[in-house]
């Protein structure tokens, strides 16, 4: 038999089989060990990351997204690629998003419809919005206007809630869609008041302001941005915005709190999401870098030309906002018997 030679032969002979199996495990160690600075070397991200817009390019919603992952493209160092997939109030791209591996590498920035609404209006969804994600950071919000054609006496929230009555189901009020915020907010406010005024979706919010000023329609409900000229020209009305504060760019509109409607907020808003199972430490990270972008000076200018209040937070934070919505607006859509599909 052909034996070792030198100092290994020495080694060999005097070290028993135990022995042999330790050194193994030993010289097996000490390679993962060197091999560990490679793998620390090379974190998150190594590669584009697709970050999802459930709707079309140019609305609000994919401005702020775009935004959004300009700022985590330079900070990371890594390309964010924005990817439209609009259908359905939201759900085609959130169904897209959850249905992504859940490794760091496909976020998407949603709304109240497919991460809350949806879940109560359709019967059925390819995803669970409370189960499929993992809550990354809130971006966001935004207040709606309700306004008032001036062919119409009312010139405040509370005055038209006393025309309606007067005068049930014969005021249609414009929103931009069957199921969108602003509707189930004209919903919430039938509720509360008692009153009884008729929806009417338009598909282009702008389609609604001809009507509005002709008095055609009598009541309108949406985000801001939509009616700021209109109201400030005088040819419709500001009766309330659904913020517990008046909006800068509209000072003398009273709020709905102002108007007989004690704390009634209803603010549109924008949030990340990962798939669940992403690592909750590409989560923080994202969630940090976000945080540091809507609070600096850029990240705020860009969103208030957006008419978007920044707001933040935890993933903790986000998902105990969900928890609020869903108890709010769950009943409001059950009780209208919104349904969608």
């Amino acid at each position: 038999m052909t034996r070792p030679a030198g100092k290994f032969a020495l080694l060999a002979a005097g070290m028993r089989p135990t022995l042999i199996k330790r050194a193994a495990v030993w010289i097996v160690a000490a390679c993962l060990l060197a091999a560990t600075p490679a793998l620390a070397a090379d974190p998150w991200p190594t590669r584009p990351i697709t970050v999802v817009c459930p709707f079309p390019p140019g609305i609000s919603t994919d401005i702020l997204a775009r935004a959004v992952t300009a700022s985590l493209s330079d900070m990371l160092g890594q390309q964010f690629v924005m990817e439209n997939r609009p259908g359905a109030n939201g759900n085609i791209g959130a169904g897209a998003a959850a249905k992504a591996a859940p490794d760091g590498y496909t976020f998407v920035v949603a709304t109240l419809g497919p991460i809350v609404a949806n879940k109560f209006m359709y019967k059925t969804m390819s995803y669970d919005p409370e189960r499929a994600f993992a809550p990354v950071v809130l971006l966001g919000s935004s207040p709606l206007i309700i306004v008032g054609s001036p062919k119409i006496p009312p010139v405040n929230l509370r005055e038209l809630v006393s025309y309606a009555k007067n005068n049930p189901s014969k005021l249609n009020a414009g929103t931009v869609g069957h199921g969108s915020q602003a509707h189930i907010t004209l919903e919430l406010i039938n509720k509360l008041a008692g009153t009884s005024i008729v929806h009417v979706p338009y598909r282009i919010a702008t389609q609604a302001l001809p009507d509005l000023i002709s008095g055609d329609l009598q009541v309108g409900f949406n985000y801001i941005p939509t009616f700021v000229p209109a109201v400030q020209q005088g040819t419709i009305r500001g009766l309330a915005v659904t913020s517990l504060k008046r909006v800068s760019d509209l000072p003398d509109v009273p709020t709905a709190d102002e108007s007989g409607f004690p704390g009634f907020e209803a603010s549109g808003w924008n949030a990340l999401f990962a798939p669940a199972g992403t690592p909750r430490e590409i989560i923080d990270k994202v969630s940090t870098l976000v945080n540091a972008f809507l609070k600096s000076d850029d990240g705020q200018a860009q969103l208030r030309k957006l008419g978007i209040t920044p707001l933040g937070g935890t993933p903790e934070a986000l998902e105990a906002h969900l928890d609020r919505e869903r108890a709010k607006w769950g009943p409001i859509i059950r009780e209208a018997n919104i349904t969608l599909q």
